[in-house]
């Protein structure tokens, strides 16, 4: 089994609502039965607070935390990253199994 990484942006009214929509349109788009390398194989999130991320363009910061194998979204098994893009849109973001 491998894993490779994925990048999801959501809307929702908050996060947990955001991530819910967007596991919910992967199982739609690529199927219920794993493997997918998706975020339909995350049943939880971890949000990088805004403090961190910065002024930094979202996809760019993720895309540091996965080079950087951050311990938080580093594991297909483990929770997916989330950042607060704007409004009502999160980018959600790790390693999912494939």
């Amino acid at each position: 089994m491998g894993a490779r990484t994925f990048f999801t942006r959501a809307r929702g009214t908050d996060a947990e609502s955001a991530f819910h929509s967007a596991v919910e349109e992967a199982q739609y788009h690529h199927g219920y039965a794993g493997r997918t390398g998706t975020i339909a194989e995350k049943n939880s999130f971890t949000q990088i607070p805004d403090d961190e991320v910065g002024d930094a363009e979202p996809r760019e910061y993720a895309n540091q935390l996965i080079d950087e194998q951050d311990s938080r979204i580093s594991r297909k098994w483990g929770p997916a990253g989330c950042i607060h893009v704007e409004d009502d849109v999160y980018l959600f973001f790790g390693w999912a199994n494939t």
